[in-house]
């Protein structure tokens, strides 16, 4: 797997998360290897049924708001990809790790953490 096929998977994790799409994040995450999932103030979920059922609350929620995530860098770790990123919603900003695997052919999504951060960095734009 390349870095280049995680961040482009990472901008799938985001754009699901704010057209709320359900069955587009059950199919991003992974299906045979663990997972783990921390939403900021959760306690950590590492079933996939729980992980599954707590998008399935959060996409459901009518007043949830959209997400906009800057400054992604991807490390490529043996096997894996770790991205890193700044989420901003509702005008805080966490920062988050999104862990990716390659699984039956596919980039698929094994874990998630986000947390606030007290002095986030500036968004570096894309253009040059």
């Amino acid at each position: 797997m390349k870095t280049e096929q995680a961040l482009f998977a990472n901008d799938t994790f985001y754009l699901t998360f704010t057209s709320k799409n359900f069955d587009a994040m059950d199919r991003l995450w992974a299906i045979d290897h663990p997972i783990l999932c921390i939403h900021p103030g959760w306690p950590a979920l590492t079933e996939r049924n729980d992980v599954i059922e707590s998008w399935k609350r959060i996409l459901e929620n009518p007043d949830q708001p959209g997400m906009d995530f800057y400054n992604a860098s991807a490390l490529l770790v043996g096997n894996i990809v770790i991205v890193t990123c700044y989420e901003e919603l509702s005008g805080s900003i966490m920062v988050a790790t999104n862990g990716f695997i390659q699984e039956r052919g596919e980039i698929k999504l094994f874990h998630h953490q986000a947390g606030p951060c007290a002095r986030p960095p500036r968004p570096i734009s894309a253009q040059t």
